[in-house]
């Protein structure tokens, strides 16, 4: 059966004012590092990496290749040194100097470069002589690559540690909400899409030994690979990247994208895209085509509340701690164990309580809900755009989860989104 209901929708995507996000990235004022620097004593800061580093997206604006590339901040001057082949790129992308100076040297030996023409009383800038005089230390985020690492060092450089770049990353500007406020409305699209394939979905048999509760889209069986790939086709209709970052979760069979979606089991799509500045979005959904109730409405239920809940411990100078446990003893009011299961395949952890922005999961994160990644300060900010997302697991029946994302504002938070969620895709 072939799905015709998507003409208004698609009509709506042509409109540029409905999802896409706004033509220039969010600027940033870089004079943060300068503070940092003085109060660490030191001659600048170096950030080295490739398209997925985050600190040098917000640095830099660059959407660079994989190829590593050096950022360096200096006497109040900020430099990049792209890959070759990408200074013109470079140059439309970042509003600080471009230097295109021996491409094919390594990122570290360009960035060494650029810091002694920023510090050295005889370079290109005015800067405070005692400075240059008395530091050689240099500024780095934790993860620089280790032969970055080296070519500074070899230069004379000793490399002090710094998370100011995340840290600052944390706090979203008006313009930086307005990015991920747009990605999140094409997420809305992608799983409201998912939603419409499952509405528009037949109950028949789909294999030879007498299964006749799965679900048949288009003339097929819908697989979770095709209700995934229908997901991601909508966001690239609405001008964002599923950045591989699209579950579909469903009943015991977990992940596989061979396995056959059925009438009765719990369908968890969850989709994290990123936009064309590098802002993700990030939404969970879970539906029940046919349901007789049971298991799956009672986590469905459990989720609703353990969401309500954490959202209501959303405001400035709470802790993403509290935002988590609240929601995972409301869970557990209503018998669940949060996340819970015992290694089946849907067993993987849910983080409930993160930050999103130019990573899918960064800062603030919650101290104990984290299974991965730096720990960091929790309390909630104004600006920090937060990810809740209660879940709940079994074995033999799937996963359940619900998420929305929200802004901490002033007065407490907004939601980034409609907010709308439902148990079954044909209500």
């Amino acid at each position: 059966m072939s799905d015709d209901s998507d003409a208004g929708e698609h009509e709506a995507a042509a409109d540029p004012s409905a999802t896409h996000s706004p033509s220039t990235p969010p600027a940033v004022d870089r004079s943060f590092l300068d503070d940092v620097i003085d109060d660490r004593d030191a001659a600048g800061f170096v950030a080295v990496g490739g398209r997925d580093d985050a600190d040098l997206r917000y640095l830099t604006g660059f959407d660079g290749p994989s190829d590593h590339y050096a950022y360096v901040r200096a006497a109040g001057a900020s430099v990049l040194c792209p890959p070759a082949g990408y200074a013109a790129r470079a140059r439309r992308q970042f509003d600080g100097d471009v230097r295109n100076e021996r491409p094919a040297d390594h990122p570290g030996e360009r960035a060494a470069a650029a810091l002694e023409s920023l510090c050295s009383p005889d370079g290109t800038r005015d800067v405070d002589p005692d400075r240059s005089a008395r530091s050689r230390v240099v500024l780095v985020p934790p993860t620089i690559p280790h032969d970055a690492a080296v070519y500074l060092e070899r230069a004379g450089y000793e490399l002090r540690s710094t998370t100011a770049v995340a840290e600052a990353r944390a706090t979203k500007t008006s313009d930086e909400i307005d990015a991920v406020r747009a990605v999140q409305r094409a997420a809305e699209r992608g799983v409201r899409r998912g939603g419409r394939v499952l509405a528009a979905a037949e109950v028949g048999p789909v294999s030879d030994e007498g299964d006749d509760s799965g679900l048949l889209w288009d003339g097929a069986p819908l697989t979770v690979e095709r209700l995934r790939r229908e997901v991601n086709a909508e966001l690239a209709r609405c001008g964002v990247s599923d950045a591989r970052n699209t579950s579909v979760a469903v009943g015991a069979e977990g992940r596989r994208s061979d396995a056959t979606v059925h009438r009765d089991e719990a369908i968890a799509i969850e989709v994290a895209p990123r936009g064309p500045h590098g802002y993700h979005g990030h939404l969970a959904r879970t539906v029940v085509v046919d349901s007789d109730g049971g298991w799956e409405r009672r986590a469905y239920v459990a989720c609703e509340a353990a969401l309500d809940a954490a959202l209501g411990e959303v405001e400035p100078g709470a802790d993403a701690d509290d935002v988590r446990r609240e929601a995972t003893a409301e869970l557990a009011a209503f018998g669940f164990d949060p996340g819970g299961g015992d290694g089946g395949p849907n067993a993987e952890a849910v983080e409930t309580v993160h930050g999103v922005g130019l990573a899918r999961r960064e800062r603030p994160r919650s101290r104990s809900g984290a299974t991965s990644g730096p720990r960091s300060d929790a309390t909630l900010e104004p600006g920090v755009v937060l990810a809740v997302t209660p879940s709940v697991t079994d074995p033999e029946r799937g996963s359940v989860r619900l998420s929305e994302l929200v802004v901490v504002t002033d007065e407490g938070d907004e939601l980034l989104g409609d907010g709308a969620h439902s148990f079954t895709p044909r209500e």
